[in-house]
């Protein structure tokens, strides 16, 4: 049998090549708009897949010289709209990229945040003080408890054993709701163990901190308001000497454990007996100095046994139990320990003197 030839002339192969040209051309068009990137680096893969020395493009236009002249200009219009087009596909993946990173990073940013750099801060010398006293208590089994500012004359003066005419009902101490006779600002945070001995039978053992206010001119030793930690325990058989001891245990962990205590009859409507409780004076010894005016003592708190009748008004048989209530100002102890001599000081937000207690805790 007769062989048949299957050689192909040089016409014939341009005129293939230029149709496969053609359709590589539209393949990769379709191909480069479909394609997508989640990241920069996948950005420039394309980029470098396509455009390169060596990319895809870069190849068709080295095979550019196989098409035949009278194709030339078709096939050439052809390869630079695809560049053309390539390039804006990729640039315009590459901006869509770099903004979505640039909005994420706007999301973490928190434009609430203190613009660097950062001061160090410090607690008020009132926060760190009652801070202290709570933790003294806590050791001793005494949690914390809290009521409102604004307060009835029952909590703070009738439930606790205050007689109607008494001074501190006047309005020269107390400020009152303009008319409501009945709603004040407490004077003291025995309000506080008012309200807990009504909604709790004993035993009871709770710690009152909290702001207090009274109708006073404001001098360096004075406030028109102040803070105040109230101690409270009831229970059988509690006696003036577990007050004692623990007075004792509170000052010596407070100011060293070489402090003495000392204590003075006084007078309080709400306990019976009343005491005021000295302590040898922590900056000369006991020695005598002008911050203890030369007696070696400072007073710091008053205390007493709960008057029964107290306990009645609340609802608790003073014939079954019995306790003890002491009470201090914050402002007081945190003179004693830092040497305060101005009480303006504590509220007026002067940077000064507060960062003087960076160092403290």
């Amino acid at each position: 049998m007769e062989k048949t030839s299957t050689f192909v002339s040089i016409s014939q192969y341009q005129h293939l090549y230029r149709n496969d040209m053609k359709e590589k051309i539209n393949q990769l068009l379709h191909e480069i708009s479909q394609s997508v990137a989640a990241s920069v680096e996948e950005t420039e893969a394309l980029r470098i897949k396509y455009l390169s020395k060596k990319g895809v493009i870069a190849r068709l236009f080295d095979d550019f010289r196989l098409v035949p002249a009278e194709e030339k200009k078709q096939i050439g219009q052809m390869l630079n709209e695809l560049k053309t087009r390539a390039q804006e596909h990729i640039n315009a993946l590459r901006e869509r990229v770099q903004a979505g990173a640039a909005s994420d990073a706007a999301d973490e940013l928190d434009l609430t945040r203190t613009a660097y750099p950062t001061r160090l801060g410090t607690r008020h010398p009132l926060s760190l003080v009652k801070q202290e006293i709570c933790d003294i208590f806590a050791r001793l089994g005494f949690s914390i408890a809290d009521g409102p500012e604004i307060e009835d004359d029952w909590h703070v003066f009738s439930s606790m054993n205050f007689a109607e005419d008494h001074p501190a009902r006047d309005m020269q101490d107390t400020f009152f709701i303009e008319y409501r006779p009945d709603v004040i600002l407490r004077t003291h945070t025995s309000s506080v163990q008012s309200r807990v001995m009504e909604k709790t039978q004993p035993p009871i053992r709770v710690i009152c901190p909290g702001r207090t206010y009274r109708n006073e001119a404001i001098s360096y030793r004075a406030h028109c308001f102040f803070h105040q930690v109230e101690a409270l325990y009831v229970d059988k058989n509690v006696s003036f000497a577990d007050l004692r001891q623990v007075l004792l245990y509170f000052a010596q962990e407070m100011f060293g454990p070489d402090t003495k205590i000392r204590l003075r009859p006084s007078y309080f409507p709400f306990t019976e007996p009343s005491a005021e409780m000295d302590i040898s004076c922590n900056i000369c010894g006991g020695k005598g100095c002008n911050f203890c005016k030369h007696t070696g003592w400072v007073e710091i708190l008053g205390c007493g046994m709960v008057d029964p009748n107290v306990l009645d008004n609340c609802g608790i048989d003073s014939k079954v139990y019995s306790g003890y209530a002491l009470g201090m100002g914050i402002e007081r102890i945190t003179n004693l320990k830092y040497r305060v001599k101005d009480l303006r000081l504590f509220s007026e937000n002067d940077l000064h003197f507060l960062e003087q207690f960076k160092s403290v805790h």
